[in-house]
């Protein structure tokens, strides 16, 4: 295809004006949070804009000319080593064990310990642990959770006792997982955390986790009891985030096997799923609202947060009331604002092909190319409080109730506020965030090569997208900012 490069070259001018234009969208500062706090970038943040917008269009460039033909799936093979199978077991027995003891800590420190959120182990272990921390291990070791679970350990526990007692035959089947729900009941889950992290009052309330962390564990066990282990697979939120993070990184345990494998590559792999979409845009949208709610945009005087506030007040709610019901119209909104926004993008996708190509369809298909945008929104606006909180489960796990007790001699440990410079958790942050966003854009062309009939028509497909990850870099760096 001789005339290929040519014509997309003459298209580059306008393309790049357009696209390095979102990254000017974004107002010069904000205060925003993440849960470690703010503070001041190193160096102006239009310069950190430009610079992410012109990396993310060399990227393109760079990948249209160079990246030709699909190749994710093709590295995604990697190298792989048999697992013996009495490590396999042994591993999972000890794996599931843990996950078990952590469920049932943060469960009775939560609902029988002190009341002091800084002293009680129960929100550390949920929001820091869990939330935070396991979806950055799940990128760097693989899908550590399958194992890890609790509710999937008990179920696994059960059914081979089961099957021992009754007899192969003496168990009744699972019923079917019905199809046409799909992922929803997971992406039904990640709201609802979502809103208990961003507007429930009392979130860090100890008994209050203690309790929610009881009944979703237990509801998680009716519906393996029902639908067996794929009940997991399905309707457990975090089980489905966190396998999604796994797909980002080198390692792949499966069939017995360890497979060494690039970074990122795994999204090949990554199937379209009825809800998979929302799951994906409710990580995008939940952790998009996390940053707007703590800047200036959500806070000052005269800011729509504000403003919304005191209309509910004036129609009798109480601050706390106010601020909830707030937080939670702010919630919904920003998470159906990127909602329309990669729906702009995938409009502009389905313009290269308009009669062969579905809008639903491709917005199933390309979800997962969100993957490394959500990953990257996560570890940008979290790294602090990962450091922070981190630190403080080493104490907190020696005294989980706040009584005074020292189980492994670390009660005495103190929090490092200072283990890594304000600056370099900056640039952590800030390489996350891009890093993110290139990785998408390297997985949507690859997609795009496999959906569309030659690189040209590829390339095309992706203009509209390149235009979407600009902005969302560019609204990222600001939020962070």
């Amino acid at each position: 295809m001789p005339d290929a490069a040519p014509a997309r070259t003459a298209r580059w001018p306008g393309v790049a004006g357009a696209v390095l234009a979102a990254a000017l969208l974004a107002p010069a500062a904000a205060d925003a949070h993440g849960l470690g706090g703010t503070r001041t970038l190193p160096i102006p943040e239009w310069l950190f804009a430009w610079a992410a917008a012109i990396v993310l269009v060399l990227s393109f460039v760079g990948l249209s000319v160079l990246w030709p033909r699909p190749r994710l799936a093709a590295l995604a093979v990697g190298r792989s080593w048999a697992v013996p199978a009495p490590v396999r077991v042994a591993g999972r027995v000890l794996l599931g064990a843990l996950g078990v003891a952590l469920w049932a800590l943060t469960v009775w420190a939560g609902i029988t310990g002190t009341d002091n959120v800084l002293s009680n182990v129960a929100p550390a272990m949920v929001y820091a642990g869990f939330w935070v921390g396991l979806p950055v291990l799940s990128i760097l070791v693989g899908d550590l959770w399958r194992a890890l679970s609790p509710w999937r350990a008990i179920a696994d526990a059960a059914s081979w006792i089961g099957r021992r007692v009754a007899g192969p035959d003496g168990l009744p089947a699972p019923t079917s997982w019905p199809a046409r729900l799909g992922l929803w009941p997971a992406a039904a889950v990640l709201v609802a955390f979502a809103w208990l992290e961003l507007a429930a009052p009392n979130k860090d309330d100890p008994g209050l986790l203690g309790v929610l962390a009881l009944l979703y564990g237990a509801a998680m066990l009716v519906g393996c009891s029902v639908f067996g282990t794929r009940f997991l697979d399905q309707a457990d939120g975090f089980d489905r985030y966190f396998r999604l993070a796994a797909s980002l990184a080198p390692l792949r345990w499966h069939d017995g096997r360890l497979t060494l494998r690039w970074p990122g590559t795994g999204l090949a792999e990554v199937r379209a799923e009825p809800g998979l979409a929302a799951v994906v845009l409710a990580l995008v949208g939940s952790t998009t609202f996390d940053g707007v709610s703590g800047g200036e945009l959500w806070t000052a005087d005269g800011s729509p947060g504000v403003a919304l506030q005191d209309a509910l007040g004036s129609l009798g709610l109480g601050a706390s009331s106010a601020a909830t019901v707030a937080a939670t119209i702010g919630l919904i909104v920003v998470t159906l604002l990127v909602t329309g926004f990669v729906r702009l993008g995938i409009a502009g996708v389905r313009s290269v092909d308009p009669k062969h190509q579905d809008a639903r369809e491709l917005m199933g298909r390309f979800a997962p190319t969100l993957v490394p945008i959500a990953i990257g929104y996560a570890v940008a606006h979290y790294f602090s409080f990962l450091l922070s909180q981190g630190q403080a489960l080493g104490f907190l796990l020696s005294d989980p109730r706040g009584t005074g007790a020292d189980w492994f001699g670390t009660a005495g440990w103190k929090v490092d506020y200072e283990v890594l410079s304000g600056n370099a958790t900056w640039y952590v942050q800030v390489a996350a965030l891009v890093l993110g966003h290139v990785a998408g854009l390297v997985a949507a062309h690859d997609l795009a090569l496999r959906t569309f009939r030659g690189p040209r028509a590829a390339a095309r497909s992706q203009y509209w997208m390149l235009a979407v990850m600009v902005a969302f870099t560019s609204l990222g760096l600001w939020l962070l900012s």
